[in-house]
Formats: structure tokens, sequence, C-alpha cells
């Protein structure tokens, strides 16, 4: 049942609603992945939580009664009637939720640059920019493993921004990938499961954040003289064992070839037909569909790699710019022997990296127009009409990143995070078992699944550290007085973190991969969960095995590495054997497709 919750009352939302604030993001998961439509799903549940809010705010019930008074049977109706009202209540917070989500300032800076991005797309693809692209690479790439690898590489190169790099690889990569029979399943994987993980691993758009999560930790802790924030996120970094086995596996299933689940469906169709995606998938992002045949007659590799150019240098150099950097006082220090380092540490963690994509994404779309104007290929009338129709190119991943932003603002006035997490404040009390309280030993592997679960649940990452950090760092200190059981947990909270963030349908990293890679949204969910599982399931062992016998993470990590390869192997050869096929994909039988390679991908890729 609801606690109903008086006007004026300072409740908690937790503790209002409860258990019930898990089930907008639960049901839109759910839905989502049984149903495969992202869209309906997730306005089902951010409508559902509208729902609960009301129910649990007010008495519909009694709105409804007072309100059919006056008919006969009123109050007979009075039952179904609350329903009624709160679910037309529950639509009103619905779209207020939605606007509220879509008009935030970083959410609606994080739109521009996605439909910028379109717009950069569709010149690269009018130009001939990607047939240049794809034609440069099948003259060097001679397998799928090197289609592979070469998105591997380049997301670990662009460390930088997650945004960013899902936008370049996937880009980059998508049509390459297609000629030599990679399913955009198996695109999307190798782009969504390097870009955040390497990001939360190097200095990137996420460090100032997480820093201020650290600091706030040790602040709720009470901590005198606690170590620096960064000289944590230093030590963290070992801990961060989900990221780094994540980047691992990648690197394993593509130079293995091996796949399980339903990634090996997928990449069978693929090889087998040359039908990248399902016969009725529903890819968020079609290029060839929506603007049909090249405009150029030369494709020229410059109309490709110059915007990209253009989008990382203007990024980089306004981020800095928004984080207070200055080259005279930079170059300065170096010459006077002052602390250049330390400039410019303080400009990256002071940037702001939203307005940075901007920037650097509408530079990119003005490199497209010169480059149209320049080469002749585009007059200024065509190149506004390549602009817009980039923008349509995104209609679709822009409305469920505001869907799934939706369900963030949801969870946040359900207080989901909040009473997920309460269970690390006292003795957990489950149904039919003796309350018990975390020790030290298994508090590394909870914290870890409790992030993932939120994580996975919320679909944010930024939003689960937000909430777990500091209350995981207090428990721990609280507990240990250690700082190296503080940085295990931080690392802990980042894995849990990244888990959700590249794994639910309801993430905005998850929702872009999927756009810039090509791949229908749900069918990268699926195919993906498996991986992520196995490599969550590896963590939580490495972090209780740390928990009770302190071995230093640089000896866990090639153990979970060593696991990982025996778990890629093992599961492959268990789903092979009971499907009767092959666990690798490109030892089937291929049919002649009408969209061949240049050169045919070999049967040993």
């Amino acid at each position: 049942m609801l606690a109903v919750a008086a006007q004026g009352d300072q409740v908690p939302a937790h503790e209002v609603f409860g258990y019930w604030s898990l089930v907008p993001p639960l049901l839109a998961i759910v839905l989502a992945i049984a149903t495969r439509e992202a869209l309906l799903s997730l306005f089902l549940g951010v409508w559902s939580g509208g729902i609960i809010h009301v129910y649990g705010r007010g008495d519909p019930a009694g709105t409804a009664a007072e309100a059919l008074s006056w008919l006969p049977f009123g109050e007979a109706l009075a039952g179904p009637g609350g329903f009624l009202v709160a679910a037309a209540f529950g639509l009103q917070r619905c779209f207020q939720w939605i606007f509220e989500a879509a008009a935030t300032p970083s959410h609606f800076k994080i739109l521009l640059f996605t439909a910028f991005l379109g717009s950069a797309v569709a010149f690269a693809w009018n130009l001939g920019g990607a047939r240049a692209v794809r034609n440069w690479a099948l003259e060097r790439l001679n397998s799928k493993r090197g289609v592979g690898l070469a998105a591997y590489a380049l997301g670990l190169l662009l460390f930088f921004d997650d945004y960013a790099n899902t936008a370049i690889v996937g880009s980059s990569t998508k049509d390459v990938a297609e000629k030599f029979r990679m399913s955009r399943e198996k695109l999307a994987y190798i782009v969504d499961s390097t870009a955040a993980p390497v990001s939360t691993l190097t200095i990137s758009s996420w460090v100032a954040f997480q820093l201020s999560q650290i600091e706030a930790g040790y602040e709720q802790a009470g901590v005198q003289n606690p170590p620096g924030a960064f000289e944590v996120f230093l030590q963290s970094i070992p801990y961060n064992m989900y990221a780094i086995l994540a980047l691992a596996m990648v690197a394993i299933v593509v130079v293995s070839r091996r796949d399980y689940g339903k990634m090996l469906a997928a990449e069978r169709r693929s090889w087998s037909t040359g039908e990248v995606t399902r016969d009725d998938a529903q890819p968020m992002q079609d290029v060839a569909g929506q603007l049909g045949d090249h405009d150029a007659e030369t494709p020229r590799m410059t109309t490709f790699v110059l915007p990209i150019v253009v989008l990382v240098a203007v990024t980089l150099l306004v981020a800095l710019w928004t984080g207070g950097f200055s080259f005279a006082a930079f170059g300065g220090a170096i010459l006077g022997g002052g602390d250049a380092t330390g400039l410019l540490y303080d400009a990256v963690i002071d940037a702001s990296y939203a307005d940075a994509l901007v920037f650097g994404s509408f530079a990119m779309v003005a490199s497209g127009f010169v480059l149209a104007l320049y080469h002749d290929i585009m007059d200024l009338g065509e190149g506004v009409e390549t602009t817009i129709d980039g923008f349509g190119i995104m209609l679709t991943a822009l409305v469920i990143l505001i869907l799934a932003w939706s369900i963030g603002v949801v969870v946040g006035e359900l207080g989901t995070g909040d009473y997920v997490a309460r269970i690390l404040k006292g003795p957990i009390d489950l149904p039919g078992l003796p309350a018990f309280t975390v020790g030290p030993a298994i508090l590394p592997a909870l914290i870890f699944l409790l992030s993932a679960f939120i994580a996975f649940s919320t679909g944010t990452a930024w939003g689960t550290m937000s909430i777990v950090t500091p209350i995981g760092v207090n428990v721990a200190w609280q507990l240990t007085g250690s700082h190296t059981v503080v940085a295990a947990i931080v690392g802990a909270v980042f894995s849990g973190a990244i888990f959700g963030d590249h794994c639910s349908p309801i993430s905005d990293t998850t929702v872009l991969s999927s756009t810039f890679t090509g791949s229908d949204l749900v069918d990268h969910v699926r195919t993906q969960l498996y991986y992520a599982l196995t490599v969550a399931a590896v963590t939580a062992v490495l972090f209780l095995t740390w928990g009770y016998l302190r071995i230093s993470p640089l000896l866990l990590l090639p153990v979970g590495v060593l696991a990982l390869i025996g778990l890629v192997y093992g599961l492959s050869e268990l789903h092979a054997s009971v499907y009767d096929v092959s666990p690798v994909a490109a030892d089937a039988d291929r049919e002649q497709s009408p969209q061949e390679p240049d050169r045919a991908p070999s049967a040993d890729d």
C-alpha cells in the first residue's frame, strides 16, 4: 500500500512510495525488452509514475466520489472513478515531467548536440565522405575481426567523452562493418561497451562529477583532513573492475570471434544472409533509407575526416576555455617552471563539456557547409535542406532520449534510488530472514550490485553515483576507517554505475550507441546483456574475494580476464551445442547478398 502524505507534509519520497517507486523504471524496462517497442514502453513507464505519484500525494478515490456524488450510482462508481482520476492527473504529471526533462539545460544541450550530429552525418553521406571512408577501409581491412578491432581501438582513443565517442566511432565504422556482414547489434555492443568504461577510467568529462561525489562522501563521514579527491580517484581505478573487465571482454569477443546468447543468433543471421538487422527491426538511424543516394560523384576522404577533426578540436578547445584555461598562462608556467600541469588539471575539472559538445557539433555542421560549397556539390539552399534532413535522422533518438530522461525525473520524484540505497544505512530486514547488518567483507560486492541495480533501473550513471557514492564512502569509513577501503568502495560504485549506463534501455548512452550504429535499441539491449551480465558476475566474485582476502586488484584483474576468456569459450560452446550450430558465426554458410563488399569477407575472419 502507498503511504498517503498530507498536503504540506515534508515526508521523504522514498518513505511515501516505498517499493512502488520501483514500478515505473522496471515497467519501462520489462515492456521494452518484451515488446521491442521502446517509445511506448518508456511513455507507459512515465505515465505509471504519474499515477503512483497521484495516489501517494492525495486521495483520488475521495476526489472521484465527490465529483460523482450527484449521480444515482456515484458511490458505486467511486472505486473505478478514483483510478480514472489518478490516470488523468497522472497523465498531466507525465507530460509535465517530459517537459521538465527536455527543458533541463544540460539535457537540452545534449539534444542540440545530437541533432547537429545528425546534420553532420547527413553532410558526410551527401558529400560522399561515408563512401570514401568505406572504400579506404575496404582496401586496408580484410576481415570482420579487423573492423571490430578498429572500432575498439578508436573507442579507446576517444576517451575524453562518451557521447562524442559513440558518435564518432559509430558513424565511422557503421558502413564498413555492414560490408563485412557484422551485425548492427555486434557493432553497437563494441561501441557501447567501450565508450562509457573508458571515460570513467581516464581524465574525461566524467572526472569533475566523480571528484565532487568523493568529496561529498568524506564530508558526510566527517573525516578530518581527508586525502584529496583526485588522489582517491586514482587509487579507485584498479577497483573499477567492471569497466576494466568490460573493455577486456570486448577484445576477447572480437579476437576470438565467438558469441553466445542472442548475439550469436544476430551474428549468424548477419553473416549468413547479409541482413545486419532483423527483418522487423526499427533501427535508430537509417541514413540510406532517409537520405537516398549520394550527391557527390567523386567521394573524398576530407569530407568525412575534416568535420570529425573539427568536432574533436573545437570540443576540446571550448572545454578548456569554459574551464578558464589560458594558453598564455600555460606557456608562461612551462617557460618559468610553474605548475603547468595544475593549470591544465583545473581547466579539465572546471570545464563545461555539454557546452563544448554543442559548439563542437555546430562547428562540424559548419565545416560540412564549407566543404559542400568549396567542392561545388551543393548550393546554400541544398545545404540548409541537408541540415534539416539530418535533424530528421535523429528524430527517434531525440524522442527516446527525452522519454529516458523523463524516467529519470520520475525516479527522482518517487525516491527510487533513495529507497534502494536505504539498505546500507541500517540492518537489512528481509521477509522470513533475521535482520542482519552489512560487514566490511561483503560491502564492496554489495555496493557494486546495488549501484548496478539502481543504474539499470534509473538509466543514469551520474544519478547513481550521486546517490550511492556519498553513502558508500560514509559507511566504509564508519566500518573500517581505511582510505583503501574507501577507494575500493568508490571503484565499486563506479563499476555498478557503468553497468547500468551501458545496459539499461532507458540510458542515454545506450540510446546514442544504438543511434550512431544504426541498431534497433531493444535488440542492442537484449544482445549486449548476455555479455554485460557475464562481466558483472566475474566482477562481483572479485569484489568478494578482495573483501575477504584483501588480494591486490592488480593481481585479481588478470584472474578476471582469464575467467572471462574461459567463460566466453565455455558459454559459446554450450550455446552452440544446445542449438547444434558453430559458436563462430563465420563458420555458417553464406548466401549471396545484393550488397557485397568490393573484397568479400573471408571465412577465417
